[in-house]
């Protein structure tokens, strides 16, 4: 992208490429319609996948809507897809600025916090653009995630003014008593939306829970 965009909250898509691609394809489009923040490719490719083939299709749509493409983890494909626009580390990279040398262009970066709250200031310190907390909730997605406590994330916000996500067994239902409980920005979902028949529909569901009045809660 021209001018990299800035995630500032709302609804974070991670999608797996272990899915047929066609399938992906076609639950991704309505989801991106939807106006959804920022999608993930998740490091879980099936053996023998074309993974420059996959990212060209998925960036392709997500151009289509100026929505980021971030991939998990694997930071060198963004020396050889340039339609992507990020990475997301599940840990604390030690060779970070390394990384960003290499790469030599501006990206977004986002990291995953399974409540070490040092995770949280080292990504305040590189300038991170968010941060999410995994896992809120026990969730097939997760695996083995530690379970993230309320108090953590609201601990978080006295730290840093970075985004902050939370995901791990997130439903619409889930949001809103967990919005009573500590501030967050936005929710990173898998299979949550993805496995719903219109994604499109689903995505509106977790925003209305986003965006509805504490008040009201």
């Amino acid at each position: 992208m021209k001018e990299q965009i800035k995630i500032t909250g709302g609804v974070y898509l991670v999608i797996d490429p272990a899915m047929d691609r066609s399938l992906l394809l076609s639950k991704l489009a309505p989801a991106l319609k939807a106006c959804i923040t920022a999608v993930q490719l998740w490091n879980n490719w099936s053996p023998g996948t074309d993974k420059r083939a996959y990212i060209a299709a998925a960036s392709g749509l997500c151009r289509a809507y100026n929505v980021p493409l971030l991939i998990d983890n694997d930071w060198e494909l963004l020396l050889d897809a340039p339609e992507l626009d990020g990475v997301h580390f599940d840990t604390v990279p030690e060779n970070y600025l390394e990384i960003k040398r290499k790469v030599a262009r501006p990206f977004i970066a986002g990291i995953t916090c399974s409540g070490d709250l040092e995770i949280v200031r080292w990504a305040d310190k590189h300038e991170f653009a968010y941060v999410s907390f995994c896992a809120m909730f026990p969730s097939i997605s997760v695996g083995s995630c530690t379970i993230v406590m309320p108090s953590t994330v609201k601990e978080a916000r006295s730290i840093t003014d970075l985004p902050l996500f939370v995901s791990g067994g997130i439903t619409p239902e889930n949001i809103l008593s967990l919005r009573k409980l500590t501030p967050f920005n936005g929710v990173a979902v898998i299979s949550g939306i993805m496995s719903a028949d219109d994604t499109s529909l689903k995505v509106r569901s977790y925003q209305e829970a986003l965006n509805s009045p504490i008040h009201n809660l």
